[in-house]
């Protein structure tokens, strides 16, 4: 869920303007799934501007502080949430960690890199939430390590309803600083879309496996 409008206007008005998300209705993108989309999102790029990680921070201590209170760990999905949730530690005064992709192939094969102790309560960071299975994944993954995971924090979330339910399933509240229908509102208030391409993008929403036939 966003949890406040301004603030989702806020950061899609920086992702879009820093092309850390781009859109394009006429040569879609092609996701790893197959999908055509007309949107493509790497919130990695927020890192190298000072003033958008700063406010990304900000956002996410707040929600920490407003929504789950005290935490003993902060912990990142690899890679877009290490250098977040590095951050957010910091500002938290909080240890990390951060869950790999998958288990290393060698040494300690580990899949967790940092101290996760049993009983610690945690918030995850992610960048992006799209179907959600990476996300699920990382939080299993602490779950086994024994942490009580209380919530997973995004940047940005296409807010599909699979990933709802994975969330919903895991008893992990999630929590996004903007989304898909804020993204759009924003796209067309500062002329990155027409109202032409807003049924287009919509439809998108509603079926990504089908678009842009449906």
């Amino acid at each position: 869920m966003v949890v406040q409008e301004e603030t989702a206007l806020k950061v899609a008005q920086s992702l879009l303007k820093i092309k850390a998300i781009k859109l394009s209705l006429k040569s879609p993108f092609t996701w790893a799934s197959g999908w055509k989309s007309p949107i493509y999102c790497d919130n990695r790029i927020t890192l190298s501007y000072p003033s958008i990680r700063t406010y990304i921070r900000q956002q996410f201590v707040k929600i920490i502080n407003d929504e789950f209170g005290d935490i003993d760990l902060i912990a990142g999905v690899a890679t877009g949430g290490i250098a977040h949730g590095a951050l957010v530690a910091q500002d938290l005064g909080l240890p990390f960690a951060y869950i790999r992709s998958s288990a290393k192939d060698h040494g300690l094969a580990k899949n967790i890199e940092g101290v996760v102790e049993s009983g610690q309560s945690v918030i995850v960071i992610e960048d992006l939430i799209s179907t959600g299975e990476s996300s699920i994944k990382a939080v299993k993954a602490l779950k086994d390590a024994g942490a009580n995971v209380k919530g997973l924090l995004a940047i940005f979330t296409y807010g599909f309803d699979v990933a709802e339910e994975k969330f919903k399933d895991a008893a992990c509240p999630a929590y996004a600083l903007s989304d898909y229908k804020f993204l759009i509102q924003q796209a067309l208030a500062d002329n990155f879309v027409t109202e032409n391409d807003i049924e287009s993008l919509k439809n998108w929403r509603k079926n990504p496996s089908g678009w842009p036939n449906n």
